[in-house]
């Protein structure tokens, strides 16, 4: 077999062989594709078990369908560029072809392996490639809602392609294990992810999500978002069948999650043109913030010890299962930044460290919008009120005393707010007072945020 009868699938962010342009690139011209996944130290190395388990899981479901088609699922470990560079070498002269993203890392790894082999980066990671997403100046938005309009003109009327591959045989190259699978853990892989997506088309989730996206005591969401980080399932399939849901009954709350599915392409587009957002504030003059960044607070934060019933139970909940609503993402981003004032970025890595679906992307833009350093982002003067989002988005209780059940016989009236309670010592109940006082945490910060912009000379 000759070098260009064959190619090399780099799989990194997009284990699925349906609706795949690197794959469907790579099986141009009926060439063979050898499908090639490198577990990078760099990566695997991270304190990120929970999320390291799902890509593992995701890399079995892959093996498993490869394997039904006459192949499999190729593994080596080591660095990309070299290893690369000797899987081309022992199939002889090949192309190698891969989905393109947008992180200073992903783009600083790719530069490297072009060094080595012939490397093709193709689109797939979003509907509409950051760089085309521009005003008329040539410039990237910084508001969603121009983006979103500019990004629905460029996208159009999105469907999902397919493609016929034949894939190597099994015994072209060796190839290490997989890695075990340790631990409890979602299962992954491509079939789960459009399962899930069925389910939540046919049911009453996307019907009612315009309503209820934010109601965090039952399940409002697809929860697609560690297969979406992992490529089991496209953007353009969100997208293909959001757009086809919004032309019946549902076209509210297709159309709502829609949007939802175009801030991730606005994220995206945001660390592709400005890379220093994952170190640094977006609006310069909140550089400038003295953060208090007390020790024991943060580790209050993390470990759910706050006194705040709704942010606990959320931050218990991402220790736990490695995944928390959006809306409580930005409850407890809000309440550490703005009630504790501790930097947004040690914030950031803690949900790195836990978060199944860990995008970076997707993490530093919400980090920054919550914070109001970021693009489009929250006004710094907004402050999330922990009792009133609480009662606001878990009205019952419900999600609170699943996950804080030392609060579980508070009456829903004081749930949120325990320490107003008048039976509260008498019933000895053994959790932590509010580690500060809201109104006051919010003019504190609102005071560091004003003083950080009057003393900004740039």
């Amino acid at each position: 077999m000759t070098g260009s009868e064959q190619s090399i699938w780099w799989i990194r962010r997009d284990l699925r062989l349906n609706d795949n342009t690197a794959l469907a690139k790579a099986a141009t011209g009926g060439r063979t594709v050898l499908p090639l996944f490198i577990l990078d130290p760099r990566l695997t190395g991270l304190d990120a078990e929970k999320r390291l388990r799902f890509l593992y899981s995701g890399l079995h479901a892959l093996d498993a369908e490869l394997k039904k088609l006459g192949s499999r699922l190729f593994l080596r470990t080591g660095d990309p560029a070299q290893v690369l560079g000797s899987v081309a070498s022992e199939l002889g002269e090949t192309k190698v072809y891969a989905e393109e993203d947008f992180t200073p890392f992903s783009r600083r790894r790719d530069a490297d392996a072009m060094n080595s082999v012939q490397l093709e980066l193709t689109g797939g990671l979003t509907v509409v490639h950051p760089a085309k997403v521009l005003n008329r100046e040539g410039r990237p938005y910084r508001v969603f809602s121009q983006f979103k309009k500019r990004w629905e003109e460029l996208a159009g009327e999105v469907s999902v392609r397919q493609t016929r591959t034949r894939f190597a045989a099994p015994d072209a190259i060796d190839s290490e294990p997989l890695p075990s699978l340790q631990g409890d853990g979602p299962d992954a892989g491509e079939a789960v992810a459009e399962r899930m997506l069925d389910r939540f088309v046919s049911s009453s989730g996307l019907e009612n999500y315009a309503s209820d996206r934010s109601r965090v005591d039952s399940t409002t969401t697809s929860g697609l978002s560690p297969f979406i980080r992992f490529g089991m399932i496209s953007a353009r399939q969100l997208v293909a069948t959001a757009q086809a849901a919004a032309k019946g009954e549902t076209e509210t709350s297709a159309r709502s999650w829609l949007s939802e599915v175009i801030w991730r392409e606005f994220f995206q587009s945001a660390i592709y043109h400005f890379p220093e957002s994952t170190t640094r504030c977006l609006r310069p003059e909140f550089e400038g913030i003295e953060w208090r960044n007390n020790p024991d607070e943060l580790a209050a934060w993390r470990e759910g010890r706050t006194g705040y019933p709704v942010v606990d139970a959320a931050m218990r909940q991402l220790q736990a299962e490695g995944w928390i609503h959006n809306r409580l993402r930005m409850i407890v981003a809000s309440f550490l930044v703005k009630d504790l004032l501790i930097d947004w970025r040690l914030g950031a890595n803690w949900f790195m460290r836990q978060l199944i679906d860990g995008d970076t992307a997707a993490n530093i833009g919400g980090w920054q919008w919550t914070a109001g350093t970021g693009l489009d982002a929250a006004p710094y003067f907004r402050v999330f009120n922990p009792v009133l989002q609480g009662r606001k988005f878990d009205p019952h209780g419900d999600y609170v005393r699943r996950w804080v059940p030392e609060v579980a016989s508070v009456p829903d009236r004081f749930l949120h707010n325990p320490w107003d309670w008048p039976e509260l010592q008498s019933a000895k109940i053994d959790y932590p007072p509010p580690i500060v006082e809201h109104k006051a945490a919010r003019q504190r910060a609102l005071d560091a945020f004003n003083a950080a912009k009057s003393s900004y000379t740039g």
